[in-house]
Order: structure tokens, then C-alpha cells, then sequence
């Protein structure tokens, strides 16, 4: 395919889409955060939400202090001995670990922190604490660096290990990925979620190079062991029970057991809340409890180096695909062909996180649109420039081939390449007493006289569907049917004859030339000419050959020796009374020789003053039968 750009703009286009693409691509694949990913939160959000809910985890229950627990408590928060009974009956009803997302920093009673202790000491469990980040800090590292942190007091941390709660949120507060690792004061200190997969499982997960092990299982995870989240669906999904109920000894202890019970506040107006794709105010602890059971069951999102090489490359090649089809397409062609390709990255992106891959749906289409839309602009442009040459070149062509032709050859430029035979209609025009003009005016004057009689023919010739062939000093050639036949081009030329007849007639009487040019004599006839392209391979023409041109340019003499102005062949006639309105009847009928030829033809006659006078059909005479020297 022939690229509707010079060459440098084609390669300028790639090198510079593949320059911001790649650039795009390695800020992705360095996890750098940038302003495009509020688009891939949205993209992301609708994945989501085309996916739909997810069936709740079986390993993990939530123990809500709900509005109940609360109001039947009297107090906020509750009393650390009623935690302590409430983690009591927890263990009773046979939980196989323990996460309490309270954050138990404040001293209280002595005796009522022991018992607390004591009671966390009882099953595997894991409490929360909190990395402080200072809110000028930026760092560079993948791996979350803290300040400080704020830790749960001795008695608790002794009696149970600590984890860190906090999150990762987008520009919109919606936590997307767990860091499941911290960087606090020199030391590495792991997160609420991983210390509580490592509660149930009875051993404490192993890192490796870009992910997880958990027992036989590595579970692959985003830069810096950052763990993307993946939501069951709103509020209560996570299977959750009220802590009232396990007071009033109404819960099903079955619902418990040998489950990861995560206990935290759900309570209005107390405790953390954050907006999901399914829930503008789920709570923190069922936050956590998803990333708990994303863990543990391995359905968290996969989003690893693979996954952002693949972003990258995907970005890149769409990106030169684009602007490749801008290149060699038609316009409209190569925006449905590159809308094509960002609505099928983004289709099997959608596939793709249905089975649990998070692929970004918003870096091929940051690193592709900018340069295809500016190629766009600038093909538009580059076309509207090159339009305005071709209608300029035209205009000029057209000025030496007839205005159809011109058109024809601008559209297709191997038109009449090979030659093709068709019937067309031939007239030939001349002035009498040219000769004797041209030498008493000079050439200055005689061209005058020449471009007001061609201007003349080419208006009547347009004006009655045809064309001018050539221009042969005081004479013309002109054609009907070309380069297309049509079924009214015999009753075209019949009409232009007289139309020719009657405006040179008057155009030498009103020029006051009726002394110098006698008259006009028009020669036509009807027959198959073969329309080719005559001349040499770098300068051609398009003319039209045949019998049927001699015989049109020989009946001039024709009407010349016969003292008529207008002489048509009967061919010319008979194939234009089959379609006109009226009928082109002449006065005279002659059988007359055409020099050069062996076969005689009849001729219809007219006279000048019969054209300027016609007569009604029912009052000519009979036509005479007689031949012609």
C-alpha cells in the first residue's frame, strides 16, 4: 500500500509514538505513579463491575462490634474485659485464628489488660498496628517506608504478633493493593494480612523474588510485594456475624469454626471506612478481611512484572499499529481500524480479569492517542494540501484536455491505458473564409477572433452534454458519449449542430465579419470509434479513432459542395430520433461519396436559413433521393 505521508513524516511518527510510548512503558514497569492511572481506576472500576460479585470466602469470617454490640455494651469502645470474653467465646466456637483489626494502644485497668492478654494468648493471633508516614515524605522505594509506627502496648504484643494495617489507595481513596511488607526505622515489619495468613496457616509465608509462598503455593505479586486487592462484591459479602450475637449465644458456632475470625469495629460513626467499587462506605475491617482471603484462598489480582511487560509492549505496538494504518489507510478506514485495536485490548483485558489478571487498560490508550490523533490532524492537513494541488493541477490539466477527461484521469490515472471501443457521436465545425482573415488581421487580431469562436463552441458544446476533442485552428472536434456512452448522445450532438449553427451565425454578423467569413459548416455522424491514448509514453493525448471521425470530418466538404451548412449523416439522425422529443427531419436527403471511401452515404442537408427558420415536420418536403459528386 503507497503511504499518504513523505517518507520522513511516516518514520518521524514512529519514532516519536514509540519514544512517548516506551517512555509510558518504563514508568509502568518502575510502578512510577502518574496521572493516567485515574483513568485506569475507572477502567479498572468497570472490569469490576462487568465481572460482577464474587461468592464469599469460606476461610475467613468478620466479628462485627456492630451498632447492637455497642448500644448493649453502654460504652465506646467496649470494655477491654467484654474483648476479652468476646475473644473467648471466638476461640469456643472453635476459630482456627484470630485477627483483631482495634488498634489497642491506650492503657486502661492493669487487671482488665491482663485478662485482654491472656485472652489473646489463647489462640494463634495476630493485632493490629499502624505505620506513621510523615505527609512531606516521598521516597522512591517500592517497599512503603515509615516514619514510626504506632504499636499496641507491651502486654498485647506480647502476648499475641503485630501487624501493620494500613493501605494503598488510589487518587479516590479506594484501597487497591496491600503492602505486605514495611519499611520501619531499618527493619522490615510485615502487614495485618500477612500476619494473619500466617496465623491460619501455622507458619509465617516466605518472600520470594515477586511474590508469596504460602505453604506449596506462590502466589505472584505487583512491585515492592505490594498485593492487588480483589473485592467479593459490597458490604457483608465477607461472611460476617454480629459480636452481640456471640454474647447472647445465638451465633452458629459452625460458621466459626476452623475459619480465620478477623474482629473489628463496623459500628456507625466508629472506625474506618473506605469506598470500593461495590460499596462507597465498606469498613476497614472488611477491607482487611478481603485481603485475608485473597491471601489465603489465591484469588488476589495477578499483577506482576509479566503482567506490566505485557501493558508495556501492548501499549507500544498498538501505538505503531495506529499510526502505521494512518499512514497507509484511508482516514475513515484507519480510525475504525485503530479504535478497533484499543476496543480489543480493552475486550480481552476484560476476559483477562475475569480469570483474575490485571492488565492496564489505560496505557495503550495514554501512549497511542496523542500521536495517532496528531498524525490525524497532521494526514488532514498533509490531504487538504495536496486536494488543493490535485484541484490546481486539474484546473490546468483540464485547460488541455477536456474538463471530463481532466476529471477522469485525476481519479484514475490508468484510464484508457488499453483502448476501448464504443459508439459515439462526431461533429466537426469549421469557418469558410478563415484563410483570407487570418492574413489581413495579423496574428494578434486572428487570435482574438479565435478565442471568442472557441469560447463560443466550447459553451454550446457543454451546454449540450458533449465535449471538445481538439481545436484545429478555425475548426473544432467535438465528441458525445465520451468518455461514458449515454442513450440521448446521438440526439446531443444533433442539437449541438444547430445550437452551433445559429450562435456563429450571429456571433459574425454581430462581429461584423460577414464580409470576411462566409459562413459555418458542421459535419457529424453516429458510429464505433476506438478511444485510446495517442502519443508518446511521456507526452500523450486522449483522442478518439476510426471511421466513424473521417466520415464526421469529411462531410464538411460534404455541406460545403452541397451549399448546406449543416450536413448530418442519416446513421447520426435515425440513432438520435430514438430518443429525442422531436424529430430531426432534414429538408434535403442526399447519397453522397465520401472521399476516401467506397461506400456512399446518405446525408440529411440544412441550410443556414433553414436552421435559423425551421419549418414544421408535416410541411417538408419529401426528401430527394439523388447522389452527389
Amino acid at each position: 500500500m503507497k503511504p499518504h505521508l513523505p517518507v520522513w513524516m511516516f518514520v518521524g511518527a514512529f519514532v516519536i509514538g514509540g519514544i512517548w510510548a516506551g517512555w509510558l512503558g518504563q514508568r509502568h514497569l518502575a510502578g512510577t505513579g502518574s496521572w493516567f492511572d485515574r483513568v485506569e481506576t475507572v477502567l479498572l472500576d468497570w472490569r469490576i463491575h462487568v465481572t460482577g460479585t464474587r461468592a464469599s470466602p469460606d476461610n475467613v469470617v468478620v466479628i462485627a462490634i456492630d451498632d447492637a454490640t455497642i448500644s448493649a455494651s453502654g460504652t465506646q469502645p467496649i470494655g477491654r474485659r467484654r474483648l476479652a470474653l468476646l475473644i473467648e467465646r471466638i476461640k469456643a466456637a472453635g476459630a482456627r485464628g484470630l485477627a483483631v483489626d482495634i488498634l489497642l494502644v491506650s492503657a486502661s485497668d492493669p487487671e482488665a489488660d491482663a485478662v485482654l492478654a491472656e485472652a489473646l494468648g489463647s489462640l494463634p493471633t495476630v493485632i493490629a498496628g499502624a505505620a506513621q508516614f510523615a505527609q512531606a515524605t516521598h521516597s522512591d522505594a517500592l517497599i512503603p517506608v515509615a516514619d514510626g509506627q504506632l504499636m499496641p502496648l507491651d502486654v498485647f504484643s506480647k502476648a499475641a504478633s503485630v501487624g501493620l494495617v494500613n493501605v494503598a489507595t488510589d487518587n479516590g481513596g479506594t484501597p487497591r493493593h496491600i503492602p505486605l511488607l514495611f519499611q520501619v526505622q531499618g527493619s522490615l515489619a510485615p502487614s495485618f494480612a500477612l500476619s494473619a495468613a500466617g496465623v491460619y496457616l501455622g507458619a509465617m509465608p516466605s518472600l520470594t523474588a515477586e511474590g508469596i509462598r504460602l505453604g506449596e503455593r506462590v502466589q505472584p505479586l505487583d512491585l515492592g510485594w505490594h498485593m492487588p486487592l480483589n473485592y467479593y462484591g459490597p458490604r457483608g459479602t465477607v461472611r460476617t456475624i454480629s459480636a452481640q450475637d456471640l454474647f447472647d449465644g445465638v451465633a452458629d458456632p459452625a460458621e466459626i469454626n476452623g475459619r480465620l475470625a478477623v474482629l473489628g469495629v463496623t459500628a456507625t460513626g466508629v472506625g474506618d471506612r473506605f469506598a470500593t467499587p461495590f460499596d462507597q462506605i465498606l469498613p476497614g475491617v472488611e477491607v482487611q478481611a478481603t485481603a485475608m482471603a485473597n491471601l489465603l484462598d489465591g484469588s488476589c489480582l495477578i499483577r506482576n512484572s509479566a503482567v506490566r511487560s505485557i501493558d508495556a509492549v501492548a501499549a507500544l505496538l498498538i501505538t505503531c499499529l495506529g499510526v502505521l494504518a494512518v499512514v497507509v489507510l484511508p482516514l475513515a478506514a484507519a480510525s475504525l481500524t485503530f479504535i478497533g485495536l484499543l476496543t480489543g485490548w480493552l475486550a480481552a483485558i476484560t476476559v483477562l480479569f475475569g480469570n483474575g489478571y490485571w492488565f492496564n487498560g489505560a496505557l495503550p490508550i495514554v501512549a497511542s492517542v496523542p500521536p495517532v490523533v496528531a498524525l490525524v490532524i497532521l494526514r488532514q492537513v498533509a490531504d487538504r494540501y495536496r486536494t488543493r494541488r490535485l484541484t490546481v493541477a486539474q484546473e490546468a490539466l483540464s485547460r488541455f484536455q477536456a474538463p471530463a477527461i481532466a476529471r477522469r484521469i485525476a481519479e484514475d490515472p490508468s484510464f484508457l491505458l488499453a483502448p476501448k471501443e464504443q459508439d459515439v457521436a462526431i461533429l466537426f465545425i469549421d469557418l469558410s473564409g478563415y484563410t483570407g482573415l487570418s492574413e489581413r488581421l495579423g496574428p494578434a487580431r486572428t487570435r482574438d477572433v479565435l478565442k471568442a469562436f472557441h469560447t463560443l463552441v466550447v459553451n454550446e458544446t457543454g451546454k449540450n452534454n458533449g465535449l471538445v476533442l481538439d481545436f484545429m485552428g478555425d475548426g473544432a472536434m467535438l465528441g458525445f458519449g465520451i468518455p461514458d456512452a449515454g442513450s440521448t448522445d446521438a440526439a446531443d450532438a444533433c442539437q449541438c449542430a444547430f445550437d452551433l449553427a445559429r450562435s456563429v451565425g450571429a456571433w459574425i454578423s454581430d462581429s461584423g465579419l460577414e464580409g470576411e467569413i462566409s459562413g459555418v459548416r458542421v459535419g457529424g455522424h453516429y458510429g464505433q470509434v476506438v478511444l485510446s491514448r495517442l502519443g508518446h509514453e511521456n507526452q500523450q493525448q486522449i483522442a478518439a479513432t476510426g471511421d466513424c471521425v473521417n466520415v464526421a470530418s469529411r462531410l464538411q466538404d460534404v455541406a460545403k459542395g452541397l451549399e448546406a451548412s449543416v450536413a448530418l449523416s442519416t446513421d447520426l439522425t435515425d440513432a438520435a430520433n430514438a430518443s429525442a422529443d422531436e424529430p430531426f427531419s432534414a429538408h434535403r436527403v442526399e447519397t453522397a461519396a465520401i472521399r476516401g471511401r467506397q461506400k456512399h452515404l446518405r446525408v440529411g442537408l440544412w441550410t443556414r436559413q433553414e436552421i435559423l427558420k425551421p419549418m414544421r415536420v408535416d410541411d417538408l418536403p419529401e426528401p430527394a433521393d439523388r447522389p452527389s459528386d
